[in-house]
């Protein structure tokens, strides 16, 4: 009997070693935690103007690199296909960007355009924007935002490499 219960204890020490190391060293862990506390911030400010804080994200990337192909977008976003399209329809559904054929190519390619309804949204959102960049600064402190800048930029060169 006292074997069972030394194995047991055993056991519940290493149990208790592999949930202290996965609470205290998991890197996905700590990005689901930013991702809802900062992504929440922004979503929260933006949501006076019916969009969210990746919608803005997906239509900034639109304006500024005009008329891009989908899957740049997604490659940017490092989005799924299935989130790319229901996030392309929604965007179109509200006349924020059109899709349409790719010239020159063999009429399967797709190209997004920013609408002016679109440009006109993220006119409208940017002092809201600014509001939760602000709040997510005070949040993060000024080492903490550049940590982020810094991890995102290695992210996107290394998704870009790809």
């Amino acid at each position: 009997m006292r074997r069972k219960s030394q194995r047991k204890a055993r056991a519940a020490g290493s149990d208790r070693q592999t949930l202290d190391l996965i609470a205290n060293e998991c890197l996905a862990q700590r990005v689901l935690l930013l991702n809802r506390t900062i992504g929440g911030l922004y979503n929260e400010a933006l949501r006076p103007l019916g969009m969210t804080a990746a919608q803005l994200t997906f239509l900034v990337i639109v304006a500024r690199r005009g008329p891009v192909s989908p899957g740049e977008v997604a490659k940017r976003l490092n989005m799924d296909k299935s989130t790319l399209s229901r996030n392309v329809r929604l965007m179109e559904d509200h006349g924020w960007l059109s899709v349409s054929p790719d010239q020159g190519q063999s009429g399967r390619s797709q190209s997004l355009t920013i609408e002016s309804k679109g440009r006109k949204l993220i006119e409208k959102a940017l002092p809201l924007w600014q509001g939760a960049q602000e709040r997510a600064r005070e949040l993060l402190g000024e080492r903490g935002a550049r940590s982020m800048y810094s991890a995102a930029e290695a992210v996107l060169e290394q998704l870009e490499a790809e």
